[in-house]
């Protein structure tokens, strides 16, 4: 089968890998200049499969009012004008409930252990190297209240058989050295030990070449401008003065494949800006071994080699990606409050990226009411944490065999409830 795949973040080219590795054709397109470059290029750099939690919980709603007036808010809103962003902001308010948190904790720990299991195996069918480390994450609580809330998590990790620790602040220094210094200012930490870290932009990049050297051809520096139906199933994507063919269509765009889809097919994928620094290592000792979660700002500390990459936070604005300096104030205050010492000062690179999140925080994986046309998108804050096992799993929905875990929940019609609804036959998308 000829497969187009739009879109070359980390969840495209796991896509097309996977895909190749089931016999089919495959072509790759993608605006940009090369792999990953967009919000795949400077994440956290964590694969969490145990930290996989939907920020739609409990208590958010309280939590968002009072971190309006906080110095260093992990999630800001500011509105963008759009009917799309309210009701985006609408659904997520409905999924704050005790019941839908497990719904939806459930599906992303499923996703994501899976997600593990095929990453292990790429790596040894591959010996694919990408900076990774395998020690492990630790969540920091600050607060009892924090501490006691992880109860609820841990629930759903041993639901989910998923290795965790609590740890005591002395287990904090065992498990990362690096927190001597800064050790009495939490309570405790939950750590999932079979969590990784690594560089996404470095695994990205080595995995198209992998893929491109099983027959997949990646098309960069291409427009993307719409997709063609006729009767309801697409017949091409429309770049420039070009119609691209193929048997099916996997959409894979991050936070614009809502925009793409316009007129379309409404999908509540909506953009949640982060932000990154990444900074040389001073002294070793004083910094951390793997990834370390600061629950307080929602910030991710993350060792490379010989770097250390500080990422979090979340900005419902919209497309905006102009990079904010209070933002970089944020993330160094969190490093160095964590890791006295451990950075080299000054030479900091900053990023920003968006994140495509859905209200539910679960991607959407599967096969639409539009024939032909099948989405990979929506992973939010855990896009590489889930890429091996969403493109696995949409591989084998397009190969038509059974999957390995259950997916009949991940598709886009769980919003809608109706494989015909809220479509527009004959229409034609535009970006």
């Amino acid at each position: 089968m000829k497969i187009t795949v739009l879109g070359a973040g980390v969840v495209g080219i796991t896509t097309a890998y996977y895909l190749a590795r089931a016999g089919h054709e495959v072509d790759v397109y993608d605006r940009q200049s090369g792999p990953a470059l967009e919000t795949s290029f400077a994440n956290a750099g964590q694969i969490s499969f145990g930290y996989s939690s939907p920020w739609a919980a409990p208590g958010i709603p309280m939590k968002a009012i009072k971190w309006m007036f906080a110095e260093h808010p992990p999630l800001t809103i500011r509105p963008d004008g759009t009917l799309t962003q309210l009701r985006w902001m609408l659904q997520m308010w409905r999924n704050c409930t005790a019941s839908r948190y497990a719904v939806n904790k459930e599906r992303l720990l499923r996703i994501s252990n899976y997600s593990r299991q095929c990453l292990e195996q790429l790596r040894e069918e591959t010996g694919i190297q990408y900076e990774g480390r395998r020690q492990g994450t630790v969540q920091l609580f600050r607060t009892q209240q924090q501490l006691d809330a992880a109860g609820r998590d841990m629930l759903a990790l041993g639901e989910a058989g998923i290795r965790y620790e609590l740890l005591s602040p002395a287990d904090l220094v065992k498990a990362e050295p690096g927190l001597a210094a800064s050790a009495h200012k939490f309570v405790g930490g939950l750590r999932t030990p079979d969590d990784e870290t690594g560089d996404c932009h470095l695994f990205s990049t080595r995995l198209a070449e992998i893929a491109r050297n099983m027959g997949v051809r990646f098309h960069y520096d291409t427009p993307l401008d719409a997709l063609e139906t006729q009767g309801g199933t697409v017949t091409a994507v429309r770049s420039g003065n070009r119609r691209l063919e193929a048997d099916a269509y996997v959409l894979a765009l991050g936070s614009w494949s809502s925009r793409f889809l316009k007129g379309l097919l409404r999908i509540p994928v909506y953009p949640l800006k982060g932000y990154s620094i990444t900074a040389a290592i001073a002294d070793a000792t004083r910094a951390p071994s793997s990834t370390l979660l600061d629950e307080t700002y929602k910030v991710a500390v993350t060792r490379f080699e010989d770097r250390i990459r500080v990422g979090g936070m979340a900005e419902v604005v919209g497309y905006d990606t102009r990079l904010d300096p209070r933002r970089q104030a944020t993330l160094e205050m969190v490093v160095d409050d964590l890791f006295p010492g451990a950075r080299k000062p000054g030479d900091v690179a900053f990023w920003t990226g968006l994140r495509p999140k859905t209200p539910d925080s679960t991607p959407i994986i599967g096969a639409t009411p539009i024939g032909k046309l099948y989405l990979n998108t929506g992973h939010g804050t855990l896009g590489w944490t889930m890429s091996c096992g969403s493109g696995r799993l949409l591989a084998d929905i397009i190969s038509g065999r059974a999957t390995e875990i259950r997916s009949n929940d991940l598709s886009v019609h769980r919003y809608y409830g109706s494989a015909a609804a809220d479509t527009v036959a004959g229409a034609t998308a535009t970006a």
